[in-house]
């Protein structure tokens, strides 16, 4: 008896300890007995962290069933959270994990070449102009007043408002008007505009400077001044050696033909030092003719600027420009010149130039040198 219940408790407690140890797994463990009833129920596990996994394989062109590959992280997962970094396009892997290969230069260049001779002998496409004005010709009147130096574009675009430029003798009272610089005649303020690439200078020319461009002697010449300039320029008239004053220099060549010809009479004003006394029927005498070797030659102005004693220094205004023809004139009237000095060229005036210094014509004295031949 003792020993049947001894086998009985014991059963029994082996028992409740059975049933014990079961709510302690199912309540106190680590949760397995939760997880298997989970996937028992039909829900999926959770992976854990330790045992994810992430794809970084390519797609293949194997895949089967027509599904496609699993997507992971991929690239993602080799770089970083934004993609790892950067492959150039040779470095891409094509389809198989293969590399493509760099084209060489050799294969560059015919295909280059290929492509030209396709395109060589196809007609030029003119797209249509579709902005206002297009259908004009030309250049705008603002671009060329800028190009020949007066001013920004705003600023000539001013002197069209204030009705100071003339085309083909006409005012323009509207802006972006459209011009040939080479046929159209183009006025500011009544001068002559030169739009084109010339230019125009003015030399304060010493005593002993030969007036050529070039000299064979060696001698110190006009040229010598002129040597850093890239358009080839030439002398308007001459000046003797020993004469000083100013000198026009200009790639003009219908300009320097006209300044220079008679028929024109653009006057030449000097200054000559003499000895006198100089008696009053002097200036009279010059402006009637003396006659010379080469024919009569006559002054068109005459006046004294200064006498200090018998010194004189007199102004001669003449059209002519036969050779040493002042000199001779006064020679001749028994007056010999000790110092003869050009100050003016038409409307150029030498001014306070310095002797030796070149200076570039402003707009305004080109204007008036071309309206006083009428060009």
């Amino acid at each position: 008896m003792r020993s049947s219940s001894g086998r009985n408790s014991g059963s029994n407690g082996g028992s409740r300890g059975a049933k014990s140890g079961g709510r302690g797994n199912n309540y106190r463990g680590a949760g397995n007995g939760r997880d298997e009833r989970g996937q028992s129920a039909g829900r999926p596990r959770k992976a854990r962290p330790e045992e994810r996994t992430y794809d970084v394989s390519m797609p293949s062109d194997g895949a089967k069933g027509g599904q496609a590959p699993r997507k992971g992280r991929g690239e993602a997962a080799r770089g970083g959270a934004k993609g790892g970094p950067r492959q150039s396009p040779k470095q891409q892997p094509q389809r198989g994990g293969r590399t493509a290969p760099a084209r060489s230069r050799e294969y560059e260049a015919r295909t280059e070449e290929r492509n030209r001779e396709r395109y060589a002998n196809k007609p030029e496409v003119k797209t249509p102009k579709t902005f206002p004005g297009a259908e004009q010709e030309g250049e705008r009147l603002q671009k060329v007043l800028a190009r020949a130096g007066y001013g920004s574009r705003r600023a000539c675009e001013e002197l069209v408002e204030q009705a100071r430029v003339e085309v083909n003798g006409e005012i323009v009272l509207e802006q972006g008007l459209r011009v040939d610089p080479e046929k159209d005649e183009i006025r500011v303020d009544g001068l002559t505009v030169a739009t084109q690439s010339y230019q125009f200078f003015a030399l304060n020319k010493p005593a002993g400077v030969v007036s050529t461009m070039e000299d064979p002697d060696g001698r110190q010449c006009l040229g010598d001044y002129v040597t850093n300039r890239e358009t080839r320029l030439f002398h308007v008239g001459r000046l003797d050696t020993e004469t000083e004053g100013i000198i026009l220099l200009t790639n003009h060549g219908e300009l320097a033909h006209r300044l220079t010809h008679p028929k024109y009479g653009v006057k030449k004003t000097y200054l000559a030092a003499i000895t006198g006394p100089l008696p009053r029927e002097v200036g009279k005498r010059l402006k009637d003719g003396i006659e010379l070797e080469d024919g009569y030659a006559r002054a068109d102005h005459f006046r004294v600027v200064e006498q200090t004693g018998k010194n004189y220094l007199v102004e001669v205004v003449l059209h002519e420009g036969r050779k040493h023809i002042v000199r001779r004139m006064l020679a001749e009237a028994g007056f010999p010149v000790e110092k003869l000095v050009r100050t003016a060229f038409g409307p150029i005036g030498l001014g306070d130039q310095k002797s030796g210094w070149l200076r570039r014509l402003s707009n305004t004295e080109v204007g008036m040198l071309m309206k006083e031949v009428g060009l």
